[in-house]
């Protein structure tokens, strides 16, 4: 038995996360101090325009992080539910842990999250979401897994077409469009903003929920099996990535404008249409199966393999901490007492992911020695 299962824990699924989590802080940094970096793809319409073909590459690599991210919760879900099934634990009890997190996400968006990100406690992002869906996955999880599964290809593919017309205009009423699918930033007429909508997402995280109730009843010894089903997958997935933008048509939010790399990738986020998630969870797959390769990998790759595991392994406080870390000025100081390039943005990122192997390493090792505290829901 390896290494991972040894201590109850898929490392290719730790490897994936931490990998995202690494770029998602690249993300963030750079929209902190990197006047080049642009993002709102889809958003109500709306596409930024790149001339710089590197910062739109950097941008569209972190366009796996929220997909994958969202899939791997549903993952973990199921896998915690199995296992504190096999514990005696009553589904009572399950249902309560959910909803306890679900809401503690919540806190932390309104309190922490949203003001660092400059959205305010109003904002829905993407913690907000995850809160949302917990919450509702605490009661979803009891359909059968094929109604969850099929529930979920059809909200990823369908979406689309939801249409909130009939919901009145005004500030509560706008923050519900937010909330199950209009994406929108606030403004001063409109205090309520949010990027990160229930529908799709709840989709993508009922994918990994089954993905989760398929590794539950998987041999664990045997996960290196998976390499081959998860390669093919990701090149699957990629390769009707751009079929789709080839057609562009249906699954394309935005449609492609032209025949460049730029036009090509061009894809939108806000909310995820069929091709960004065929993208996304496609390199999501390449990286599980890249995760196994290197699971049971020695010498000195290992330590550095070992340091990503980390980031996966804490993933949400990594995102908390990693917010206050990279913005370094105070929530309410909205504009950059100064710029930095790619190269200056680089170097704050990987110092800040040095303190955050060790603050990680800290809150990992206090979570584990004191089980039953408050910190069990992040």
């Amino acid at each position: 038995m390896s290494e991972t299962n040894t201590r109850g824990r898929l490392g290719f699924i730790d490897f994936t996360r931490g990998v995202v989590m690494i770029l998602m802080a690249w993300d963030h940094v750079s929209g902190f101090w990197n006047p080049g970096k642009m993002g709102g793809e889809g958003l109500q319409g709306y596409f930024p325009l790149y001339d710089d073909l590197v910062q739109f590459l950097l941008r569209f690599m972190t366009h796996v992080c929220a997909p994958t991210f969202m899939f791997l919760a549903g993952t973990s879900f199921a896998l915690s539910t199995w296992k504190r099934r096999e514990r005696g634990e009553s589904e009572m009890d399950i249902t309560k842990r959910l909803i306890a997190r679900g809401t503690m996400m919540l806190l932390l968006a309104i309190f922490l999250v949203g003001p660092a990100l400059a959205g305010g406690p109003l904002y829905f992002g993407v913690i907000a979401c995850f809160g949302v869906c917990f919450i509702i996955f605490s009661f979803y999880r009891r359909l059968p897994m094929p109604l969850i599964l099929v529930i979920s290809l059809a909200i990823i593919l369908f979406h689309p077409y939801i249409n909130l017309d009939w919901i009145p205009d005004g500030h509560l009423w706008t923050l519900l469009k937010i909330i199950i699918h209009e994406p929108q930033h606030s403004s001063r007429t409109n205090p309520f903003g949010g990027l990160y909508p229930v529908f799709p997402w709840i989709g993508v995280m009922g994918l990994g929920w089954c993905f989760g109730v398929f590794l539950s009843k998987f041999d664990w010894n045997e996960t290196h099996k998976l390499k081959l089903p998860l390669t093919v997958s990701g090149i699957v997935s990629i390769i009707l990535f751009f079929v789709v933008r080839w057609v562009n048509g249906y699954g394309n939010l935005v449609l492609r404008p032209g025949s460049t790399i730029i036009a090509w990738l061009s894809v939108s986020k806000y909310p995820p249409s069929v091709a960004f998630l065929l993208w996304a969870l496609g390199l999501m797959s390449l990286l599980l199966a890249l995760g196994l390769w290197l699971d049971n990998i020695q010498g000195r790759l290992k330590g550095a393999i070992d340091v990503v595991k980390l980031y996966g392994q804490t993933a949400l406080f990594f995102y908390c901490i990693h917010l206050p870390l990279y913005r370094v000025r105070p929530f309410w100081w909205q504009e950059r007492p100064f710029e930095l390039d790619l190269f200056g943005t680089a170097v704050f990122w990987v110092i800040g992911l040095g303190v955050l192997w060790w603050l990680c390493k800290y809150f990992l090792g206090y979570k584990r020695n004191n089980p039953n505290s408050i910190v069990q829901y992040i």
